[in-house]
């Protein structure tokens, strides 16, 4: 029998396919993964998930590794590399709130939902939440850019502290 997925997943694309059964909505606690996470989903902003989806691989390479250590520590020649690298989303604004972010950055999303996953047990469209609201308003105050609550919730659906799988998804229950 066939995996029912959430309505979203673009059943023609393997990564999306793959993205969805093995990452969105699973808990995640190492730090480069939630900070790669965060840059994906700054670069989304005004475009489609799938389009940073498909390019994440370059962006993994283009962003060492997402290693918010080494992003930090960007020189003026490593940026105008970015600002070049057709492989990636070349938005000046973007790739500058990446490094601004990495600088801030730190381990301590999690502490939001006292280490706990919220599940979502409605099928109503969200794009916010007051969770969102919240961490948005505190990475903004810590100096961070492109981390609306929009971007945020999606992010935290992502990294699996919501889990907003739809109810008749097979992988609603997966999370914790």
């Amino acid at each position: 029998m066939e995996k029912r997925r959430c309505k979203w997943v673009n059943l023609k694309n393997p990564l999306y396919i793959e993205y969805h059964d093995k990452e969105w909505g699973i808990p995640h606690y190492n730090d480069d993964y939630l900070f790669e996470f965060l840059v994906l989903e700054s670069f989304q902003a005004g475009l489609s998930w799938e389009c940073v989806l498909n390019k994440r691989e370059t962006f993994r390479k283009a962003f060492d590794n997402f290693d918010y250590n080494k992003i930090k520590m960007y020189d003026e020649k490593k940026i105008e590399e970015l600002y070049k690298n057709s492989g990636i989303i070349r938005n000046k604004l973007k790739i500058n709130a990446t490094i601004n972010n990495a600088k801030i950055f730190s381990n301590y999303i999690w502490s939001f939902s006292n280490n706990k996953v919220i599940k979502n047990i409605d099928d109503n469209f969200k794009t916010t939440s007051e969770l969102s609201d919240q961490v948005s308003k505190d990475l903004k105050k810590r100096g961070m850019k492109f981390v609306g609550s929009t971007i945020i919730y999606s992010y935290l659906q992502a990294i699996g502290v919501i889990n907003d799988h739809e109810l008749e998804c097979d992988f609603y229950n997966k999370g914790k």
